[in-house]
């Protein structure tokens, strides 16, 4: 079963609120689908772990109520696609505008993930994006704070979101 970004929209209204709901509209029509800029609001992550490609892509641990959790160096929460195969993206189009994929100009090196190794993947769209432990990486357009975790186990776009440890595993607890 197909969810349409639409459906998405409508479904998630009570949990973003109107403005959250706005703010994905907004994404959608605009047909962005991707990147990693954007601003969050709320504290800077805490580089409890930080991993640092050349094109300045950071990615960090912060503790949210669902535990230490990836973030990008903005705070915002990392995720992963249950529908991903390997390091392959399947999330393009009105996917992409909602989950936003971590992408970066140049390749990522590995350092400081406790057993998770920073690494890239080459999107059919023509653009890399970060993965972690072979997942490739994507934050939440309804996640309107540092640290907010409102991605974790909705099912959209045919599969569930995650976010994942400092050891590049899913968390599936707060689900």
């Amino acid at each position: 079963m197909t969810t349409t970004l639409k459906e998405t929209i409508v479904k998630r209204v009570p949990t973003l609120g109107l403005g959250g709901a706005a703010l994905a509209a907004a994404v959608a029509i605009a047909g962005c689908g991707g990147g990693s800029s954007g601003s969050g609001s709320g504290s800077a992550a805490t580089p409890a772990s930080a991993t640092t490609g050349p094109a300045g892509v950071k990615v960090v641990t912060r503790h949210t109520k669902l535990g230490n959790v990836l973030v990008d160096g903005r705070g915002r929460t990392l995720y992963l696609f249950e529908k991903d195969k390997g390091t392959a993206s399947t999330c393009y189009g009105a996917c992409a505008s909602v989950w936003p994929p971590l992408t970066t100009g140049a390749n990522a090196k590995a350092s400081g993930l406790r057993g998770a190794r920073l690494g890239t993947t080459r999107r059919k769209d023509g653009k890399t994006e970060i993965t972690v432990a072979g997942h490739p990486l994507y934050t939440y357009a309804g996640d309107q704070r540092a640290g907010d975790v409102k991605g974790q186990g909705l099912d959209q776009f045919g599969a569930e979101w995650y976010v994942l440890g400092a050891n590049g595993h899913k968390i599936e607890d707060g689900s």
